[in-house]
């Protein structure tokens, strides 16, 4: 296999026999979460899996029988937030038996404030492949976070900017209370993927399905 080294500014790859590893991507609403995990995963020849596009499509389809269109309504989160997150994990697992590198991409809320739900996950992600298993924590502060919103102008975050103090009250900000890799979320996506390898790569070897 191959793995991520860097010389100066420039990503090379280097031999490894390091197993697939597992990062997950996890951060609150407009931390760039997709975008990031996107880029990273083409930088790692990665399998990217991103839980809306894995989710979505059957998420709305329940939404629609149970008569909620918005996917964030705390309703529809309740009804579906373990069988989603079992469908990622699960893609997951079978990526990393046949050797594949993942980048996984979810708000991974649970697994950031139970410890014992992140033990598991991570567990049952480094059984199926021995390697490393990490989570990357992207943060923003209040302001950026409301800016970064602003300017994108998803229909989604129409309802959050028009109450703004409360949708920032009811965000949980803190940092995940397992091991995880912090990574500030401004810059260009390319710097915040290099922010991440080079965090990354003082502790792992990262190997490449590429």
């Amino acid at each position: 296999m191959s793995a991520i080294a860097i010389d100066g500014n420039i990503l090379v790859m280097a031999t490894t026999d390091a197993p697939p590893a597992a990062l997950l991507i996890a951060g609150p609403p407009a931390s760039g979460k997709s975008t990031v995990a996107a880029s990273l995963a083409k930088t790692l020849g990665a399998t990217l899996i991103d839980q809306d596009a894995a989710t979505g499509p059957l998420l709305s389809v329940i939404g629609s029988l149970i008569n909620i269109d918005d996917i964030d309504d705390q309703r529809l989160a309740t009804l579906t937030r373990a069988d989603r997150y079992e469908t990622i994990t699960c893609l997951a697992e079978d990526n990393l038996r046949v050797g594949n590198t993942v980048v996984v991409v979810a708000p991974f809320t649970a697994e950031r404030t139970n410890l014992r739900v992140w033990e598991d996950l991570f567990h049952r992600l480094q059984r199926a492949a021995e390697g490393a298993v990490t989570m990357v924590w992207l943060y923003l502060s209040h302001e950026e976070l409301l800016q970064r919103m602003r300017a994108r102008r998803a229909d989604r975050d129409a309802s959050k900017l028009g109450e703004e103090q409360r949708f920032i009250d009811q965000l949980d900000f803190g940092p995940p209370v397992g091991p995880h890799i912090p990574i500030h979320a401004v810059g260009s996506v390319d710097q915040i993927v290099l922010s991440i390898i080079n965090q990354l790569k003082a502790d792992f070897a990262l190997p490449s399905t590429a």
